[in-house]
């Protein structure tokens, strides 16, 4: 997939296109939608699929204070755009400047001028342009007016409509479940593993620890069943602490720390994640977090931990899970 972080990487002669428009965090299953439906049309019209989003997102800009924790951040976008079949990507620098223009300007400058659209995919609750004033009706007049289709995605979902508010609900309370299902995918952080206080290695339960610059909204404190997936794309069951180990005195920092419950024991010197890039995923809550009274109870609750999480894994299609993290990388 083509990435063009501007409109000076676009290419001065792009070819007619199919355009959609959105922040895409999380990529779920109500973008999945939309996505599918732009790729269909723009196959049909042999037109480049482009997708058009903005960094940062517009709320960091007007109302920092109310900017929600983004689920995913822009390599994880990109990658979920790709496996989506997704042509090319439009990243466009969000700014006050930008938020300046007309509905107008803005279809004219980035979707006429820019991509020589042919068509436009989007949900019938789009804003664009100035304090938003356009909308769906907007966009189907200003492509009578510039020559391009509009084709109108309904929303997704059943007892409620898709979207990223609702995963981060989710999140917010642990549900990854939940969270996973309006996804389509287990909710995933990716970070690099750096070196922690050790002292899951003293008890027994050596982690991974990711640093604190992750990509990816953390879920809320509490144990879960996961994933570990290393830089070489081999998927390890893990068991996952999140929280700042209230056992133990003196530690305020949340952190995201995976247990994988299967490593290598003939050449245990392979197995150094530090300095990885890996991605932890998500796929049942097993309890919250709370401090124990003394270190002998708490082993022993890992050692339950440890248990359910295999439990919880052990129906999981690792094949369809990893093909999935496949296409999202060399997509």
């Amino acid at each position: 997939m083509h990435y063009w972080n501007g409109l000076d990487e676009v290419p001065s002669d792009p070819g007619p296109t199919a355009v959609t428009i959105g922040n895409f965090d999380g990529v779920h299953r109500g973008h999945q939608e939309v996505l599918q439906q732009l790729v269909t049309a723009a196959s049909a019209r042999s037109a480049t699929s482009v997708a058009l989003s903005f960094d940062p997102h517009p709320l960091q800009v007007h109302r920092p204070q109310d900017c929600p924790e983004m689920l995913t951040g822009v390599t994880e976008k990109i990658r979920r755009l790709a496996a989506a079949g997704v042509d090319a990507m439009l990243m466009i620098p969000y700014s006050l400047e930008l938020a300046r223009l007309s509905a107008e300007e803005f279809v004219r400058t980035y979707l006429v001028e820019a991509l020589q659209v042919s068509v436009v995919v989007v949900g019938h609750d789009v804003r664009f342009g100035h304090e938003n004033s356009g909308s769906f009706t907007t966009m189907v007049e200003l492509g009578e007016k510039y020559g391009f289709e509009v084709l109108g995605v309904d929303d997704f979902g059943q007892d409620r409509r898709c979207s990223s508010t609702w995963v981060r609900e989710a999140l917010g309370m642990g549900d990854v479940a939940a969270a996973r299902e309006v996804l389509g995918r287990p909710h995933a952080v990716i970070g690099t593993v750096v070196h922690g206080e050790a002292r899951g290695r003293e008890l027994g339960f050596p982690t991974a620890n990711l640093a604190s610059d992750s990509e990816g909204m953390v879920p809320a404190d509490g144990v879960y069943a996961g994933w570990l997936i290393d830089a070489q794309f081999r998927r390890w069951p893990a068991a996952i602490s999140i929280g700042s180990n209230p056992t133990f005195e003196g530690l305020t920092q949340r952190v995201v720390e995976a247990h994988v419950m299967d490593r290598p024991k003939e050449r245990i010197e392979d197995f150094d994640l530090y300095g990885q890039v890996v991605r932890v995923e998500f796929v049942e809550r097993l309890r919250g977090m709370v401090a124990f009274e003394g270190i002998p109870l708490l082993i022993r609750q890992m050692e339950i931990d440890v248990l359910q999480a295999r439990q919880a894994l052990a129906a999981e299609d690792i094949t369809a899970l990893d093909s999935q993290n496949r296409r999202a990388v060399e997509g």
